[in-house]
């Protein structure tokens, strides 16, 4: 049996996937644009009402405790509709090296597949193991933003990249 399943997240996860996203937040300021210091005052229905605007999916263990989880949000303006974002990939520490990670990617493509023509995402530059995972999974640099966040008094550079959903004409 794998170590994981992955399923779509829905209201009745909120408070695991509030639990996992506050974990994330914490031990990596730098691999989100979201702070911990913000979301963890936001109310366990926020957290529900993000699990239904977005296709989050969750990798949990066989006890059923949630994992890791990761997020494809669609833009909704009509000229940008063609884009999805790859939000809040995160996997706690033990189920690392566990090839989670690579299927809530996969899982999040697959969502993304007939909705949108693209998914983007942006990473840390010193993420050099999400870096691996993007590649692997296909997903191409086109930029670096300097200075993208800021935590306390240092900055941290974000990779930009994208992966096309389609053949180019």
């Amino acid at each position: 049996m794998p170590p994981f399943a992955i399923r779509r997240l829905g209201r009745a996860d909120a408070e695991g996937f509030r639990i996992l996203r506050l974990e994330g937040l914490r031990a990596h300021p730098e691999a989100f644009g979201a702070s911990w210091e913000e979301e963890k005052q936001r109310p366990a229905a926020w957290f529900a009402d993000r699990l239904e605007r977005s296709a989050v999916f969750g990798g949990l263990a066989n006890d059923g405790s949630l994992v890791g989880a990761a997020g494809l949000a669609v833009q909704g303006g009509l000229k940008e509709r063609h884009k999805g974002i790859l939000w809040g990939m995160y996997v706690r520490p033990q189920a690392r090296r566990t090839g989670l990670a690579d299927a809530l990617v996969a899982r999040v493509i697959e969502e993304a597949r007939g909705a949108v023509e693209e998914v983007k995402l942006t990473v840390a530059t010193s993420n050099e193991a999400a870096i691996r995972l993007y590649i692997r999974a296909g997903f191409v640099q086109y930029g670096m933003e300097k200075r993208a966040l800021k935590v306390g008094a240092h900055y941290h550079d974000e990779l930009l990249m994208a992966l096309p959903l389609y053949a180019p004409a």
